[in-house]
């Protein structure tokens, strides 16, 4: 049998808006905050807080447009806040001290020994060998894979991106699906497959994508003066609050878009045969993937046991024994600019997102929005801001941006509301991820996916929007019943 083509580069996404219109919208922004400023000095919200906020939303805008990037646009927010008098300086860069903030880091670092060692890759061919002999078999393989990887990546474009659509290209191009004419013998329905199970995997892991720890610090600042004590989520109880539902939706879409999007190949014994040869042109396991999968199990082991107080510990040894042992050098963890860049945008918003909290300002939003929804069940207004706030990322171009620019917001005012804190704080957070299924810029490797020219734009949409009702119907039915069963409501 003849070796699969190798999969040309995708392009990289372009910036939504020309620089200049970009900036024009972002100080404009700022300036109309700076200059609004209603009820400065009242409500118990501090002067400081409006000159923060015309600091905040500009960049949380400038994550949206993309002028440059997010790490740069970050910086540029921290020191505005300090030349505008909103923050000191050493209180402007204290978010770089909070541990999730290194967690982060460091859990970039282990994507890049599963890259660099080519264990991820061994991990997705084994699936393939194993389940890949006819097209929704060859789907649920590489869905499995992609779910296994992403406790393990914590970068979607790295993974998805890096990692499966690869492998996902050459498979289809083993079978004759080129994009265009040729996409739909098999090559549309993996890559919609492969995508649309990839925002719900990300969702499954406390690790499953880089904002994720964002979204388990949001949720302990903002519940910890609730009723029944902050809400924290470990590895450990991320994993089990999200197992069920995801695990649902992940059986469910394979099938579903094979029957909205069927392929004209149906039976694929050659991918088998494929994932069989090149692992055998990979030979047994290396020292580095042994040594790896040793850290990666005890780290793991370590996330769990240890909860929420040793996560960040137990990453770091992590990437030390990996220094150590000469799986990863130190010019590795340099080249990983994702992970700098991640770094620095991660946490100026920590302490931009914590300093914008204690001005008052979130509060006084929340007390208004939850007045104007007094004597309605707080089901009611639960079910109906999450489905706002999961349709809102139509205007998002990233997981990240939706979840800081509402995630504070909305779980603030259903709390005010009655609903309970722990129920609003994990659904939200989980919500976010698969709500960037819905378009084709909805994260970082969901323009990557739809540039490769296997679907249409129209295609696109319609099974994001059909996947759309599958993930809102399962999350909140089983979803709802699991978290019943746990306590969470």
């Amino acid at each position: 049998m003849n070796p699969a083509p190798k999969a040309s580069p995708s392009p990289a996404p372009q910036p939504l808006v020309p620089p200049w219109v970009a900036w024009t919208l972002i100080f404009a922004l700022g300036a109309f905050i700076a200059w609004w400023r209603p009820g400065v000095g009242e409500k118990g919200v501090n002067p400081e807080g409006w000159r923060l906020l015309a600091v905040f939303l500009p960049c949380i805008l400038a994550l949206m447009l993309q002028p440059v990037a997010g790490g740069a646009a970050v910086l540029m927010a921290l020191l505005g806040s300090v030349l505008i008098g909103a923050l000191k300086l050493d209180t402007a860069l204290a978010g770089y001290m909070e541990p999730q903030v290194w967690l982060v880091l460091a859990a970039y670092f282990l994507a890049r020994a599963f890259i660099n060692t080519g264990l991820a890759r061994r991990i997705a061919l084994l699936f393939i060998r194993a389940l890949g002999r006819t097209s929704l078999g060859l789907g649920y393989a590489l869905v499995a894979s992609d779910t296994v990887l992403a406790g393990m990546i914590p970068s979607n474009a790295a993974r998805m991106g890096g990692v499966m659509l690869p492998i996902t290209r050459s498979l289809a191009e083993l079978f004759k699906s080129h994009p265009g004419a040729s996409a739909g013998l098999l090559g549309r329905f993996l890559i919609l497959a492969l995508y649309q199970a990839g925002v719900v995997a990300s969702a499954l892991y406390f690790t499953g994508q880089s904002s994720n720890p964002l979204a388990a610090k949001q949720a302990y600042e903002l519940t910890k003066d609730a009723p029944g004590g902050p809400v924290e989520l470990s590895y450990g109880l991320w994993l089990l609050y999200a197992s069920v539902p995801a695990i649902l939706s992940l059986a469910l879409l394979p099938w579903l878009i094979f029957k909205w999007e069927r392929p004209a190949v149906t039976h694929t014994p050659e991918a088998a045969e494929f994932a069989r040869s090149e692992l055998t042109t990979m030979g047994p396991l290396t020292r580095s993937e042994r040594v790896l999968t040793v850290i990666f199990a005890v780290t793991v082991t370590a996330w769990i046991v240890g909860g929420t107080a040793y996560v960040t510990l137990a990453g770091l040894c992590a990437v030390t024994a990996l220094l150590l042992t000469r799986v990863l050098s130190w010019d590795d963890l340099m080249r990983e600019h994702a992970a700098w860049d991640v770094f620095i945008w991660y946490g100026g918003l920590v302490q931009l997102g914590k300093q914008l909290k204690e001005t008052g300002l979130l509060d006084l939003f929340a007390a208004s929005v939850a007045g104007r929804f007094e004597g309605l069940p707080w089901f009611a207004v639960f079910v109906a801001s999450l489905l706002v706030y999961f349709y809102a990322h139509y205007a998002f171009a990233s997981i990240t941006t939706h979840l800081i620019s509402l995630y504070p917001a909305f779980v603030a005012v259903l709390i005010v509301s009655g609903a309970p804190p722990a129920l609003v704080a994990c659904s939200f957070a989980f919500f976010a991820n698969f709500s960037a299924g819905l378009t084709h810029y909805g994260t970082t490797p969901a323009p990557i996916f739809h540039s490769v020219g296997y679907t249409t734009l129209a295609t696109w949409w319609r099974i994001g929007l059909l996947a759309s009702f599958v993930n809102i119907a399962v999350w909140l039915t089983a979803g709802l019943a699991w978290w019943k069963v746990l306590g969470l409501w």
